[in-house]
């Protein structure tokens, strides 16, 4: 692999680990139960066995072709990529911030990326270490997976779940699942020491809390017709609904669920199914059909509805960073979000003339506190974009693989 820089913007445009701490970070509350490092062979602050901490954030790309099966993961920091097990036949590839999931029809393969993050609030520990194949979960192409530092909660197409212990798989290896009761509309979500989820009670769907144990918890008085797509924002869970989203919070003990509507009659094929962004921001972006992307602001409980060109894929930074539409003529455009206006794009970076299609196999736009990464599986590239600067390509990496598919990890 090759990597190539370029330092001039286009003129025309541009977790756990573990469970983790054995000893309590300083300033952290209501930790008072747990034992303080108190002599100098005591277990330091933040240590992650098998690991090393970074003072930066560990950031890999892993990356398949389904036709070949080629694995690669790319590390973003060293430049070097490492070769895993084939995986031939996957149509989706999704992570949950260190573990790559492989969906195939006949199972989802498990790779440990070996990059991560542990997030305190007020300070972020950054991990890295050997990237590995842990394994292959017995479910098929359309099974969602969703993680917190405990669990990795699975549900299958028919709506059944289960819960495997996340510490098994950080030690590289999948321990029996705990089967939940019941079945549930779209994905169950870890939160807060509980489960998300919607049970079909007479045709609706009702937002229910569970335990760990998969017993009823609590049921705020709210109903989601049609849920799809979900994301966990610092202010709570998002769920997608027909007529807008639902905010779900944990405060003082109690989970709340506040409506996030659209605010008009919005038609089926328009409504957000599924969610983009960078990890941990209250900004999320979703396809509005095929010319237009919505952006959700949880902070403000607000959707704008942006109009763009025909939409591959988008995302944004939040925070004040453009809105980024990959478009099917295969540039990668950015959006004042505020305004609408289309304010700088870049040269195609897509190979093969037009890119179509919002579903698993599709180029994606990845995103980080500093750059944005887009893969031209036919040109077998991928492209660093420095969002802040004009759409910038800050790197192009040269591979020996089509990337197909992509999933950025160590965030």
């Amino acid at each position: 692999m090759t990597v190539r820089r370029n330092v001039t913007p286009w003129a025309s445009a541009t977790l756990v680990l573990t469970a983790l701490l054995a000893t309590s970070c300083a300033g952290d509350k209501d930790n008072d139960s747990r034992p303080a490092a108190s002599s100098p062979s005591a277990t330091p602050h933040g240590y992650v066995e098998g690991a090393q901490e970074a003072a930066e954030q560990q950031s890999r790309l892993l990356l398949n072709d389904p036709d070949s099966g080629n694995n690669r993961v790319l590390d973003l920091i060293t430049g070097k990529v490492h070769r895993t097990a084939p995986v031939k036949g996957a149509v989706r590839l999704g992570t949950d911030g260190r573990f790559g999931y492989l969906h195939t029809s006949g199972g989802t393969h498990v790779l440990d990326s070996g990059a991560w993050m542990v997030d305190h609030g007020d300070h972020v520990h950054y991990y890295s270490a050997a990237v590995r194949d842990v394994g292959e979960l017995p479910v098929g192409s359309r099974a969602q997976m969703r993680s917190d530092v405990v669990v990795t909660a699975v549900t299958d197409e028919d709506g059944r779940a289960a819960l495997y212990d996340r510490s098994e798989l950080e030690k590289g290896s999948i321990a029996s699942p705990r089967a939940l009761p019941g079945t549930y509309t779209g994905a169950v979500v870890p939160y807060e020491e509980h489960l998300l989820a919607f049970a079909d009670e007479g045709g609706t769907a009702k937002l229910v809390v569970l335990d760990r144990e998969g017993e009823r918890v609590a049921s705020p008085d709210v109903e989601c017709e049609e849920p799809r797509g979900d994301a966990v924002t610092r202010r709570g869970v998002i769920l997608g609904c027909a007529d807008g989203a639902l905010l779900v919070r944990a405060q003082d003990g109690a989970f709340t669920a506040e409506e996030i509507p659209y605010g008009k009659d919005v038609p089926a094929k328009e409504r957000a199914a599924s969610f983009r962004q960078r990890p941990g921001s209250d900004t999320l972006t979703a396809p509005a059909g095929s010319d237009a992307v919505w952006v959700l602001d949880v902070t403000e409980r607000t959707w704008t509805r942006v109009e763009t060109g025909p939409v591959v894929a988008a995302n944004t930074a939040g925070e004040g960073s453009p809105l980024l539409v990959l478009e099917t003529d295969g540039s990668l455009h950015g959006y004042d979000i505020a305004t609408g206006k289309q304010t700088t794009r870049t040269k195609p970076l897509l190979t093969g003339g037009k890119q179509t299609g919002t579903d698993g196999s599709a180029p994606v736009i990845e995103v980080d506190r500093s750059r944005a990464y887009v893969n031209d599986p036919e040109g077998k590239k991928v492209f660093e974009i420095d969002y802040n600067d004009g759409l910038r390509i800050a790197r192009t990496f040269d591979l020996d693989v089509k990337p197909v598919l992509m999933a950025e990890t160590g965030r």
